[in-house]
């Protein structure tokens, strides 16, 4: 790719879509590096890709909405059924998208601290009551937002719906927050901010920024941290033995009793994804990739057993990280500052990796 692999996204276990930082997108059936169909001009950076029965991919504030089994290798804005402005205004980008499992929501998340959703039908927006607080960024911490010029951000990098509540989503920002709504009637249902850890040896880590999140099939929320650490929150997950048997009223992920902090790597946890309710990989953003299983101590509390750690080939800095029951995918720029995506093996960190 010319330029830098900016999102990833599968649409089922060999489908798996590619955005850029051109602004173009292209779709490959795996484990094929052939592509099979091609989007161009959509105008500035791929953020997010999330497929549901229509395909959505965002650029800069808006959503486009392609029918990927259109006739003709390559689409543009002018193939697009919908395209539908998700920003607050011009300057507020669009950073992820995600779509719940009756595939009747998309969830998206903006640099002004936003979260909303859209009604895939009647492509009606709403947007929640709360935003996510404003962050002063230091010129260190600015090397991980990608608009540099800005100072003073409230960025909202990650949104998530809630497995089994259509209508429950959580967002994680640079306000070192993650916020818990209740989509239909947009308001606040729990919050929980993240504490930075104390300085070791006389060395400052930076914020606990949130920079990827993933909740698994049975609750339990991942947020992957910019000082790089692995944030868990328990209170939701079905399978903690400290779970009610009774399913609550609402979501209780958030709750400060059953939460952790586990320090996995050196640098910025860019990625955080479940394989299934037990498995999470997780990828800094200079390519450190590992396998945890999620276990309860004695205690209760929520623990991290790393099975792997390996590092990229090809890919210098990571941008985007996905899953299929098949495949990992790692995207991202290269060393000669091109766009490269490697795909590996989720069960095997020693299996040959292809490069789309």
């Amino acid at each position: 790719m010319p330029a830098a692999a900016s999102a990833a996204a599968f649409g089922s276990c060999d489908a798996l879509a590619l955005g850029s930082a051109d602004g173009s997108l292209r779709l490959y059936r795996l484990p094929s590096a052939r592509v099979v169909k091609a989007v161009r001009q959509l105008g500035d950076e791929v953020s997010s890709i999330a497929w549901t029965r229509l395909h959505k991919d965002s650029s800069e504030g808006v959503a486009y909405c392609l029918d990927t089994s259109s006739p003709g290798l390559v689409l543009s804005t002018a193939d697009a059924l919908h395209a539908i402005d998700l920003g607050e205004d011009d300057e507020d980008v669009l950073n992820e998208l995600n779509v719940n499992e009756n595939d009747k929501t998309l969830a998206f998340s903006t640099d002004s601290g936003t979260v909303g959703t859209v009604d895939l039908s009647t492509r009606a927006i709403s947007r929640m009551k709360t935003k996510h607080d404003s962050v002063r960024m230091s010129f260190r911490i600015q090397s991980l937002v990608t608009d540099k010029n800005h100072r003073c951000m409230q960025i909202c990098g990650s949104v998530r719906f809630i497995p089994s509540r259509p209508n429950e989503i959580v967002s994680g920002g640079y306000d070192s927050t993650l916020l818990h709504f209740d989509a239909v009637q947009r308001s606040t249902l729990s919050r929980h901010k993240i504490n930075a850890p104390e300085p070791s040896e006389g060395l400052s880590l930076s914020p606990p920024f949130v920079l990827s999140l993933s909740v698994s099939p049975t609750g339990l929320v991942a947020a992957g941290l910019a000082d790089g650490r692995v944030w868990l929150g328990a209170g939701g997950d079905r399978n903690a033995p400290t779970s009610q048997k009774k399913r609550p009223r609402k979501w209780e992920g958030l709750r400060d009793a059953d939460i952790n902090a586990l320090q996995v790597a050196e640098g910025p946890i860019v990625g955080v994804v479940f394989l299934d309710s037990t498995s999470l990989v997780t990828c800094t953003l200079l390519g450190k990739i590992a396998l945890h299983t999620v276990v309860y101590g004695d205690d209760g509390v929520v623990q991290l057993e790393t099975k792997w750690s390996s590092q990229t080939r090809d890919v210098e800095k990571v941008n985007s990280l996905a899953v299929s029951t098949k495949w990992l995918v790692i995207a991202g720029l290269s060393k000669d500052g091109k766009g490269v995506a490697e795909v590996w093996s989720p069960s095997d960190e020693n299996n040959g990796v292809l490069n789309p």
